[in-house]
Order: structure tokens, then C-alpha cells, then sequence
């Protein structure tokens, strides 16, 4: 199935603190979102929003509403979950 990613304005602030070494294989990993959910992607349970993509030592949370993947926030994995 094919998703349509979105970008909350959130996520492009937590993308730009990101070194740029860094952002260009979270956003690689965020676009192969695209073909079926292709990565490291869970479900969680009892969190909003419910899907995590791992990428290394940073995350990214979404969702998924109709045939869009909805990209809520990307920050390290000591500080997302907070």
C-alpha cells in the first residue's frame, strides 16, 4: 500500500536540530515509509501518536489517517517518550 507522508510543523523544528549528518538517513528512512511501512515501524500501546519508527538513536512518531503517514515528532530516543 502506498502512504503519502506529512510533516507537522513540530517535525521539521526537531529535524533541524538534528546534525546534518544525521538528517539525511532519517529523512531516507522516513520516505521508504512511503512503500507499506518499510523499516523498523511498531505499534505502540496506551501512547499517542500510536506508530515508532527506529532510526539508530533517534525516533520518529506518526500516525497513520486514511492513506497518510502523519509525522508527529523525530527527536533522540532519551527525549522522545517524555
Amino acid at each position: 500500500m502506498q502512504f503519502k507522508i506529512e510533516f507537522k510543523p513540530k517535525s521539521f523544528k526537531d529535524l533541524k536540530k538534528i546534525p546534518k549528518h544525521q538528517r539525511k538517513s532519517i529523512v531516507e528512512k522516513i520516505e521508504g515509509l512511503e512503500n507499506n511501512l518499510a523499516g523498523d515501524v511498531k505499534k505502540m500501546t496506551n501512547f499517542s501518536p500510536e506508530y515508532r519508527l527506529r532510526i539508530g538513536k533517534y525516533r520518529v512518531l506518526f500516525e497513520i489517517e486514511n492513506n497518510s503517514v502523519v509525522i508527529y515528532r523525530i527527536r533522540h530516543r532519551k527525549d522522545i517518550y517524555r
